[in-house]
């Protein structure tokens, strides 16, 4: 970890403070996912099989997700988990319920009715990584809005472990979100299949869920590709940044720290302080609490980039958060909540001393599934609204087009584009 004095910080060291790890992708990964692409295009079922059994060294005798899988998930997942999941659930439903879009109609002018109308994407794809762990809590969060935004079809893709079955906390989770199909697939050949379709999966509309550099990669291309699906937002490591003042607790910061600091290499963690003695007596408190941690040599690797950034105020570390864009924004700082106006961009806000990152990544009520790299200065996470289609109705009456049609031509001709104009002149004679 390194503490930085923003104050007396050349340009140059304050624009290497909050720098992000270098992409690391290299153009043989990148023709890789390439190939893997086009090999599930052209073959379908036969080419996941052969990619299963080449990444992932398991010979699969189907690729969904079984009955009977289903119930013996069910029948030897820890109960005490499951009921977490199900409490973890119903926040997450309350949360996504809360902040759902709504339709609407208004008057913009006598005769003129203009509204909204939501309908949901088709069918949608959903990824959940297994990696060095399951994480059944994707699961409930992208399948929790999926299905309230009514979604017809919900596919749902995570890797096989080295027994050939998906993880038996995720089909518990997808089945609690109401989610029927579950492929073993993993990798850019499970982001190809729901992206175009095989003989087993459904082509999707859209895919969601995050995933290491090789389904990141398969997701821009696949989106790249005319007729392809959409994605849900740009992502990569993760990342965290807190903001405390000289009365927040260091053994509390240098927890959220570490915390994200596990889940991969390249992660980022960044304290902004207006406190000297708060960022050594954090800096003191990781290294004390890493000794602890199973996970603690993937930590480490993280904190190379870690930054303990100390500011001439709260309003500069603010601004500078807002800078960064970061996925997660942690306030442990007095009276949190009136600061929030002053935070522009994250991806989510945990405000006060009690309110870990941890809580929103299982069982808060918001999202986790965030944008990273500072694509939260113009993304957002996701919502019920991620899987929906937003579409503008307008139905105008005769005197409607007679009071708003000069309007029109006025603008149109104004742009060259008689055509445009034309269309309202006629129905105006028409209706004058």
């Amino acid at each position: 970890m390194k503490i930085i004095d923003w104050n007396v910080a050349l340009p140059t060291e304050r624009s290497t403070a909050l720098a992000r790890p270098a992409n690391n992708t290299s153009d043989d990964r990148i023709d890789a996912v390439r190939r893997i692409v086009a090999q599930v295009q052209a073959d379908g079922d036969t080419a996941l099989r052969a990619l299963t059994r080449r990444f992932d060294g398991i010979e699969l005798d189907s690729i969904e997700v079984s009955d009977a899988e289903f119930s013996e998930a069910e029948a030897g997942l820890d109960p005490v988990l499951r009921q977490a999941m199900v409490e973890a659930r119903e926040r997450l439903m309350a949360w996504h319920v809360a902040g759902a879009p709504k339709e609407f109609d208004i008057d913009t002018a006598p005769g003129v009715r203009c509204g909204r109308v939501l309908r949901p994407i088709d069918v949608v794809g959903l990824y959940v990584p297994a990696g060095s762990a399951p994480l059944p809590s994707t699961a409930l969060m992208l399948g929790v809005p999926a299905k309230i935004a009514g979604c017809a079809e919900i596919v749902l893709c995570t890797p096989p472990r080295a027994d050939g079955k998906a993880d038996p906390s995720v089909l518990v989770a997808a089945r609690l979100c109401g989610i029927q199909r579950v492929y073993k697939l993993g990798g850019a050949q499970a982001i190809a299949a729901m992206a175009f379709g095989t003989e087993s999966i459904p082509r999707c509309d859209k895919l969601f869920g995050p995933g290491n550099s090789w389904v990141t990669l398969a997701k821009q291309q696949v989106a790249s590709v005319p007729g392809g699906p959409a994605i849900d937002m740009p992502a990569g490591p993760s990342e965290v940044l807190v903001i405390g003042d000289a009365q927040a607790n260091p053994v509390f910061i240098a927890a959220d720290l570490l915390a994200q600091a596990e889940h991969g290499p390249d992660s980022q963690v960044i304290l902004l302080t207006d406190s000297a003695v708060l960022a050594s007596a954090v800096e003191a408190e990781v290294e004390r609490q890493l000794l602890a941690l199973p996970r603690a040599a993937i930590a480490l690797k993280a904190l190379e980039y870690a930054r303990l950034i100390i500011t001439e105020s709260l309003d500069d570390a603010f601004d500078l958060s807002n800078l960064y864009g970061p996925e997660h924004l942690i306030v442990q700082v007095r009276e949190a909540r009136e600061w929030l106006p002053k935070i522009r961009c994250a991806g989510s806000i945990f405000l006060g001393d009690y309110a870990p990152e941890s809580l929103g990544d299982y069982c808060s009520g918001t999202n986790h599934v965030l944008p990273t790299g500072g694509a939260a200065r113009a993304w957002s996470g996701v919502s019920v609204a991620s899987f929906q289609r937003s579409i503008s109705v307008q139905q105008v009456s005769r005197a409607g087009l007679l009071a708003i049609g000069p309007c029109a031509v006025t603008m149109a001709r104004a742009e060259g584009l008689d055509a445009h104009a034309n269309a309202v002149v006629v129905r105006q004679e028409w209706a004058a």
